[in-house]
């Protein structure tokens, strides 16, 4: 397992011209905005050459066309946050935070990832791939109630539905189905939903989240203050070691680099299970990795330099080039 230490960079001019990547054209565009902008100021305020860029059609041109040295990647979901905008960066041989091809693009397929999890002996809910409505036969007998429906490649909980009632099932997975034609079922777990900051391969405390709504879904992530977030999560200091190493194994085993996140649900035992990890993690007012690095003494400018500063990972070539 690839372990990472922090390559410390204490002159912003190290940095050269910055561009901050935000908004673009996936259904997080909104969440992507609300990330990119204060990350922008916050590197702005520590002194480097910071530019926003709203990533449009013509990106990579903009990108070639501004002499830009790295770049900070805001941008969440398809188009950002799968691989394809880390593979395009590296053909330009322009540097840029976070994981590689790789582990970005199985971060965001729920699917691929669960599998390399059960292959290599990291816990995760039961789950099942539904292909079309006739899947949904028997599925409630067959893992349990409730269930989360989900598309495989997509964000902030966005067409994801708690099933509670086998009757909703197919309103659930046609909801899923508008947003990707790759559905999974997966058991819901009510043991605590928790989650674990990875920045430069140090696993930031642990936070606990509640919520008065029926699931943490995009309203509750990013617009109600009715979200309760406990950090220290109250779990035992060995619980809590452990869970941090179980998130640190997991992200690197995906290929995670940088910095990110890793969700999980606690089961019946109170062991660990892991829901997904995010190689894109949110930095808006109300997003878990700043609250984590706070309660580790790392204000958000500081934490949006750290994170530029991971645009100094050594990748392999892509197509010749080298970022």
């Amino acid at each position: 397992m690839k372990t990472e230490s922090r390559m410390v960079i204490r002159d912003a001019d190290a940095f050269g011209r910055v561009a901050v990547i935000y908004g673009g054209l996936s259904p997080e565009r909104e969440i992507s905005l609300l990330t990119g902008v204060p990350v922008l100021a916050a590197l702005q305020e520590k002194g480097v050459d910071a530019h926003g860029v709203d990533a449009g059609a013509d990106l990579l041109e903009v990108l070639a066309a501004g002499r830009f040295d790295r770049a900070w990647i805001a941008l969440h979901g398809r188009g950002g946050e799968d691989g394809s905008l880390q593979g395009a960066l590296q053909l330009m041989d322009l540097p840029y935070t976070g994981s590689g091809v790789q582990g970005s693009a199985l971060g965001l397929d729920k699917y691929r990832s669960k599998l390399l999890m059960i292959g290599c002996g990291v816990p995760t809910p039961p789950f099942r791939v539904l292909t079309g409505v006739a899947d949904l036969d028997g599925l409630a007998d067959d893992l349990g109630l409730p269930l989360a429906i989900k598309p495989v490649c997509e964000g902030s909980s966005l067409g994801m539905t708690k099933v509670t009632d086998a009757a909703d099932l197919e309103a659930a997975y046609e909801l899923a189905c508008k947003h990707d034609d790759f559905i999974i079922a997966e058991l819901w777990l009510e043991g605590g939903e928790y989650t674990t900051g990875i920045l430069q391969g140090e696993a930031l405390p642990i936070i606990r989240i509640e919520t008065p709504r029926s699931f943490f879904d995009y309203k509750a992530k990013y617009f109600t203050d009715s979200t309760q977030y406990d950090c220290p999560a109250g779990l035992s200091d060995e619980q809590e070691l452990r869970f941090r190493n179980i998130s640190l194994q997991v992200f690197a085993e995906i290929g995670g680099e940088g910095w990110g996140r890793v969700d999980f649900v606690l089961d019946e035992l109170g062991e660990p299970q892991i829901l997904e990890i995010n190689t894109v993690p949110g930095m808006t007012s109300h997003s878990l990795v700043p609250m984590a690095a706070k309660q580790q003494g790392i204000d958000f400018p500081e934490l949006c330099w750290r994170i530029l500063e991971t645009s100094f990972i050594v990748r392999q070539p892509a197509g010749g080039g080298h970022a």
